[in-house]
């Protein structure tokens, strides 16, 4: 792994740590990087009322809004599973409000990264802000 690659699936494994899933008992962490080289980190947290719980990449997302990032450079996940854990269809398209067809999404394990993807790759012909622009 580069060190982009270390650093983002380093902080997404912290987060998924602290991931609050005590119905699904499914851990996830996420992390991204804005366009100023920060990390912004979250984690899963579910709700007894299961469709009010939200997502790593979401809470990723809002830490990074929150710090005053706009743009996403790169994304990391991490979740054990027997198959790569790859963004849900709801979190790709929050992740293509902020981030480019060519972003790198790298999903993880705790033992390594199991896939690389872009985010073009993961919502092709994705529906993002310049559709709106007139």
């Amino acid at each position: 792994m580069n060190e982009h690659q270390t650093a983002l699936v380093d902080a997404a494994r912290q987060a998924r740590a602290r991931a609050y899933a005590p119905y699904s008992k499914f851990l996830v962490g996420a992390a991204v990087l804005d366009d100023q080289g920060r990390i912004h980190a979250g984690c899963n947290v579910e709700n007894a009322a299961y469709p009010q719980g939200w997502c790593a990449e979401a809470s990723a997302l809002a830490a990074m809004v929150m710090a005053g990032g706009r743009r996403v450079v790169a994304v990391a996940v991490c979740a054990e599973a027997p198959e790569p854990v790859t963004p849900c269809g709801g979190c790709r398209q929050k992740l293509r409000e902020f981030a480019a067809g060519d972003c790198p999404v790298w999903v993880a394990d705790l033992q390594g990264l199991r896939g690389s993807y872009t985010m073009a790759e993961l919502l092709p012909h994705g529906f993002g802000p310049q559709h709106l622009q007139a």
